[in-house]
């Protein structure tokens, strides 16, 4: 039989086991709390909006090389002729039958002074004749027989030919003028010198380029369209054209007929009003205007653009954040068109979408708002 003595050590050992288990049972109970108020903790403040819905302006954007509307390629009609003066240069601006270069014409001067005076002579032996044959044919009607049939027959006929001759000179003295005005090159039309190969002192040959004319000083651009998009294209449309020189406002004039079979574009004309600084063989970018209609949009700040793709945040009532793919199409300023992905009564976060994570907890402090 145990005594007092023995026994307490043991009780003593049992109480303490007894404590220790006590308070490692109370330990969970209050760090569960804490655990599950840092869970809770909202991972970003933000404000809701819903997609806006308005007529946006449909455009086709397009580049191409600018062009002279028309060009004249003025050259020599005569050979062999030294060029006497050069009067215009490239950039000069000039006017229909403006005198540009001009051909030494000494030699024609001396010919056509030539076939004048052989015209003189002619016309002064047509009259002898003629007077001859009115003789011969007033005798002949007189009746006094100084005169045989044959003998009138020869006389009129000698004052045909005399005035054949004069034909022929005369024809001469046309054709020496207009050779000597040939001699003088002048502008066919109103435009813009925009290449000039004309040098003083040269021999100059037929069909031989002289100068080359922007006609009317008018440019237009060329745009290459993809041929799919040529159907929605109409002569008359309104066009932005941003140009070296400067932006400026254009009209559609025209189609082209083909369409390369190489790239699949097609060239649409355009009409472009004076710039300063435009010049012919510069690139330019424009925007043909095809009307309006209904976009949703959204700020560009809901928008987050990730690994090639396009994503906003929905809130629902959980306050959660839920990643959502949606499709764009155009921009207008600050603000992107959502083609798809997106109902228009959809509530998004509207800016910190960079610092977001699929299913973060949010707190919001703004009610839903159009901007």
């Amino acid at each position: 039989m145990m005594n007092k003595n023995s026994l307490t050590p043991v009780l003593l050992a049992v109480l303490s086991l007894l404590a220790f288990n006590a308070q490692a049972a109370d330990a969970p109970a209050s760090a569960a709390p804490a655990a599950s108020s840092a869970k809770a903790r909202p991972a970003l403040t933000v404000s809701l909006i819903t997609p806006e819905r308005a007529d946006w302006s449909q455009s086709l954007v397009a580049s191409g090389s600018v062009a002279a509307w028309q060009e004249a390629v003025i050259g020599a009609e005569l050979a062999g002729l030294r060029l006497a003066e050069v009067l215009v240069n490239v950039g000069d601006s000039v006017k229909r039958g403006q005198l540009l270069a001009r051909l030494n014409s000494d030699t024609i001067n001396a010919e056509l002074a030539q076939s004048r005076a052989a015209l003189a002579e002619a016309k002064a032996a047509a009259a002898v004749a003629t007077a001859d044959a009115e003789r011969a044919r007033q005798l002949k009607e007189g009746g006094s027989g100084a005169l045989s049939a044959q003998q009138h027959e020869q006389y009129t006929s000698a004052a045909l030919s005399a005035q054949a001759r004069v034909d022929s000179a005369q024809a001469r003295v046309h054709t020496d003028e207009l050779r000597l005005a040939q001699t003088r090159i002048t502008a066919p039309d109103d435009g813009l010198i925009s290449t000039r190969s004309a040098t003083l002192g040269a021999v100059a040959q037929p069909g031989q380029e002289l100068f080359r004319l922007i006609r009317k000083g008018r440019l237009e651009w060329r745009a290459e369209v993809p041929a799919a998009e040529m159907a929605r294209l109409q002569a008359g449309m309104t066009v932005q054209v941003q140009a070296p020189g400067g932006a400026m406002t254009g009209k559609l004039r025209m189609l082209a007929p083909t369409i390369d079979p190489q790239t699949r574009m097609g060239l649409a004309y355009v009409d472009l009003s004076a710039a300063a600084g435009l010049r012919a063989g510069s690139f330019a970018r424009g925007e043909f205007q095809l009307g309006k209609s209904g976009a949703l949009s959204l700020p560009a700040s809901a928008v987050q653009l990730r690994d090639g793709f396009a994503y906003v945040y929905r809130v629902g009532a959980d306050m959660k954040a839920q990643q959502t793919k949606v499709q764009l199409g155009r921009r207008s300023g600050e603000r992107i068109e959502i083609s798809g992905g997106l109902s228009p009564d959809a509530k998004v976060v509207a800016s910190g979408v960079g610092f977001l994570s699929d299913g973060d907890l949010l707190k919001v402090v703004a009610a839903a708002a159009k901007r």
